[in-house]
């Protein structure tokens, strides 16, 4: 039972014992109006318990920390000891400038 349908019997079981006056002869209202709020109010607590014990065992610490590596400075490759730069140009057919 979730907790829509408790408020619901809760609700239900407040009008059939404070607001109906009907006479049925084998059947008290009255007493009908607090069985249903009595079990809506068992539903509710159930429900409130295992949504607070599901929240619970969802956390969990990281295991892992990751360290991320910031370089400033570009790598240029070095060939007896100058730097080299390469400059590549790609063309696609059918383009021109």
């Amino acid at each position: 039972m979730g907790i829509g349908a408790s408020i619901f019997l809760i609700a239900l079981g407040a009008i059939f014992a404070f607001a109906v006056e009907a006479n049925l002869g084998w059947l008290d209202l009255a007493v009908v109006g607090w069985v249903l709020m009595l079990a809506g109010l068992a539903g509710l607590l159930t429900t409130l318990y295992f949504w607070n014990s599901r929240r619970r065992t969802a956390v969990a610490p990281p295991t892992t920390v990751r360290r991320e590596r910031v370089v400033a400075d570009p790598v240029v490759p070095v060939q007896d000891d100058r730097v080299v730069e390469e400059y590549r140009e790609v063309r696609r057919p059918g383009r021109t400038i």
